[in-house]
């Protein structure tokens, strides 16, 4: 269809409203495992078992917890999209791999391991000409 031809030219406010959504979305749900604390970090990062990663839970959670939370921020903005996105992807690898051990299948982990691919995606793509980091 030649209307959506056309779509085309407009990539990059695409990829505008994509870091726009995620990053707000990453915030909303990075910010109360955040806020949580030092109980929070730790439950977060008992996923990590999963991984066979057996210490230092707390501070897997607070990394965990800043990832989505301020690499949500940085998503939103396109600073630093790169990394950021890196970050993000290996949190959402291991909520898969601790989702799939805790035996609930490939519809339990399906959202996380969705967000993997989206996040690997972006780290090929990049952030798009109207980001800070294009600045």
């Amino acid at each position: 269809m030649a209307i959506l031809e056309n779509l085309g030219k407009y990539r990059n406010t695409g990829l505008l409203l994509l870091r726009i959504g995620l990053g707000i979305m990453f915030i909303t749900h990075g910010f109360p495992k955040m806020a949580g604390g030092p109980a929070s970090w730790e439950k977060v990062g008992g996923a990590m078992h999963a991984v066979g990663v057996h210490f230092i839970p707390t501070f897997w959670g607070f990394m965990a917890a800043f990832a989505e939370t301020f690499g949500g921020f940085l998503i939103l903005v396109g600073l630093f999209f790169r990394p950021a996105c890196l970050l993000i992807l290996m949190t959402m690898l291991v909520a898969s791999a601790m989702k799939l051990s805790q035996g609930g299948g490939i519809t339990q982990a399906s959202q996380p391991i969705e967000m993997a691919i989206v996040f690997f995606s972006l780290l090929l793509i990049g952030p798009g000409k109207y980001s800070v980091d294009k600045k």
